[in-house]
């Protein structure tokens, strides 16, 4: 994190005064490079920069104190672009604060990013990403499906300012990625290749390392390169990570597994510098920062992320094993039950670690069907969203996804006999037992 108070030294740096950093965090003991879940419970934040508070207290304020006018000015230099890099410290709460930088340095680990950006909610953090990227006239290729939400901002707002889109089915091959995006090329300026992977809500995945090779073979001139970016909030950050796949920037909804509780809602974005320098510029003009008190919520959900993600993985393992043998159900769309001679069984070996705990049930029938299963639940909560403590179930046709036309649904396999599953972290026989007791009722 970036200076976050009082120093024991003050350093000069081209005319201007900048706070020293807390002290250098461990990332190693001895030969031993320490895990993701380990440096959540202390990386990037000094007790004794903060009256030895054993946790970053919570900073309400929308302000901060420079300590000499040179250094407020240097500070807005890396506010406003003039010099690349960000802030060396402190300015106004809709740029940066303490909890929100100590947020983004932990994020960031997560996923081996160079930098890291917290946001109001995940749709802002794709809104301000997509507006730092694109300009009228470009064009974004993008896998399909997508959350409903996305779709409309890429469709229907960037289509209002001469954005137009082509897209390729999330299971797509290398060849038909590469036609997809050959055609995008030749209709204008491609700004922006935008993945979603699992995708929401079929669980199809897309190839990202496919996508990465068809990138920087039809754009030989870096300069011209589209960035690429994929919603990670399905598997990640515990189960993929896309930047090792050949991605550039990784997007979630914190509100999920990151969060965790279901009592939050933030967004977040993963790269390197570079790629994240653009964003951060977007960010810091139009607000669109996560708040201290929800940036402190999540610092604590970052130290159970591991234990609270494991858990529900095994548990959804064991609950979809039960629905598959069940004589009401049609197919589970898990992760863990991809054909092994498949192109999807090929994707997840090559890029996950883990099947999650979000899947797509298909019952036996239609709307009416998912409705009495969906009524009759007693501990699964019937709500969207995922990847909380608590299992929640939705019917995305009739929910999530009722703002997407009715042929498009059909196209993208959003049926109305999908329910969407997340499995929390309950005993799993207490859960298949409820779902048991839901079956019969269909």
């Amino acid at each position: 994190m970036t200076d976050q108070t009082v120093p024991e030294t003050e350093a000069d740096i081209g005319g201007a005064t900048t706070r020293r950093r807390p002290k250098p965090a461990v990332l190693e003991v001895g030969d031993r490079k320490l895990s993701p879940s380990t440096l959540m419970m202390g990386h990037a934040f000094d007790p004794m920069l903060s009256e030895g508070s054993l946790k970053p207290p919570i900073f309400l304020t929308s302000t901060f104190v420079f300590e000499s006018a040179a250094a407020g000015k240097r500070h807005f230099e890396g506010v406003t672009g003039k010099r690349p890099g960000g802030s060396e410290g402190l300015v106004y709460s809709r740029f940066n604060g303490p909890n929100q930088e100590i947020l983004e340095d932990r994020l960031g680990i997560w996923d081996g990013a160079e930098d890291a950006l917290v946001f109001s909610s995940g749709m802002s953090a794709i809104a301000t990403m997509m507006l730092a990227l694109v300009k009228p006239g470009d064009v974004i290729v993008h896998s399909a499906p997508l959350y409903a939400a996305t779709e409309t901002l890429i469709g229907r707002i960037l289509g209002r300012l001469g954005v137009t889109w082509l897209d390729f089915p999330a299971g797509a091959t290398e060849a038909e990625i590469e036609a997809v995006v050959a055609r995008a090329k030749a209709q204008g300026r491609v700004a922006l290749v935008y993945l979603e992977s699992p995708a929401n809500p079929t669980n199809a995945l897309v190839d990202v390392e496919a996508v990465a090779r068809v990138r920087d073979r039809l754009f030989a001139d870096a300069e011209e390169a589209p960035p690429i970016a994929i919603d990670n909030t399905f598997l990640g950050p515990l189960w993929t990570r896309p930047l090792a796949s050949g991605a550039d920037l990784v997007v979630y909804s914190l509100t999920k597994y990151a969060g965790g509780h279901s009592d939050l809602v933030a967004g977040g974005i993963t790269g390197s510098k570079a790629a994240i320098a653009p964003i951060r510029m977007m960010r810091n003009t139009i607000g669109t920062i996560t708040d201290p008190h929800s940036a402190w919520m999540l610092l604590r959900s970052l130290e159970t992320l591991e234990l609270r993600m494991s858990r529900a993985g095994e548990n959804a393992a064991k609950v979809c094993a039960f629905f598959r043998d069940h004589p009401k159900v049609e197919s589970v769309g898990y992760l863990g039950f991809l054909p092994e001679d498949s192109r999807q069984a090929d994707i997840y070996r090559r890029h996950c670690t883990g099947a999650g705990s979000t899947f797509s049930l298909y019952l036996k029938g239609g709307e009416r069907e998912s409705f009495a299963f969906l009524d009759a639940l007693r501990i699964a909560k019937l709500a969207v969203s995922l990847g909380g403590t608590e299992t929640l179930a939705s019917c995305p046709a009739a929910m999530t996804h009722l703002s997407v036309p009715d042929a498009r649904k059909s196209e993208l396999g959003i049926t109305a006999n999908l329910v969407r599953i997340s499995v929390g972290v309950e005993d799993a026989g207490d859960l298949i037992a409820d779902f048991d007791q839901a079956l019969a009722a269909v």
